[in-house]
């Protein structure tokens, strides 16, 4: 059974579910000009508090090895042995870090702009005044800032109901240097203990499309 971690802020209940480190697999499958790209990637996510209102992200990705072509200096069928055939290694990916809150507006007692600090009491620091925040739909309004090291930034505005994230990108800004990223959405849920997902973006010239999947299991401790 999952337990809250100590001294969590009240905002990030409804978040709470994310935190701890997830590894697992998924599959990239995305065309662009009719050519289909399709491989399988490691996964490898952290969320984490530090006592601010606010989720820590993380994720790095790797490339899993295709099949070698069979090696000449393998086994043969009768069992003589040749030299040894070298394992293949994962080939590093992408990486991406960022920050997942509750959307609202920043009030007094909030820290910010720069390192200022915030006047008065923080808010929002009881359950019930976290309650006060929940949207129309049952669910919470929350906001998604992700930095790649690419030159890409995207902001995600959506929302938490239960055990489901679903996001859209409200703002994407870029490097000159950057590749064509024009929008994407993020699904979430925890499905039997696991943490499955789906990113849809629009890129190099594309409209929204499939673009990866993977689902992830808690690392041990």
């Amino acid at each position: 059974m999952y337990e809250l971690p100590v001294g969590l802020p009240s905002e990030l209940v409804p978040l709470s579910w994310l935190i701890g480190v997830w590894e697992g697999s998924g599959i990239l499958d995305y065309t662009v000009d009719g050519e289909t790209v399709t491989r399988e990637f490691g996964q490898r996510i952290s969320f984490s508090h530090d006592g601010l209102p606010h989720l820590n992200y993380s994720s790095y990705t790797w490339l899993e090895p295709e099949t070698p072509a069979t090696d000449a200096s393998a086994p043969d069928s009768d069992g003589a042995t040749g030299e040894p055939v070298e394992a293949a290694t994962p080939i590093p990916l992408v990486t991406e870090t960022g920050y997942w809150r509750l959307s609202r507006p920043q009030q007094a007692g909030d820290a910010g702009p720069g390192l200022l600090p915030g006047v008065g009491p923080a808010p929002f620091q009881t359950a019930e005044a976290v309650e006060t925040l929940r949207n129309t739909d049952g669910g919470f309004d929350i906001e998604v800032s992700l930095v790649h090291p690419g030159g890409t930034l995207e902001l995600y505005l959506g929302q938490v109901k239960g055990p489901r994230i679903d996001l859209a990108t409200d703002a994407i800004v870029q490097t000159s240097g950057a590749k064509p990223y024009a929008a994407a959405t993020r699904l979430y849920g925890l499905v039997d203990s696991h943490l499955l997902w789906a990113w849809d973006i629009a890129a190099l010239g594309q409209d929204l499309r499939t673009h990866a999947s993977g689902r992830l299991s808690r690392a041990s401790s």
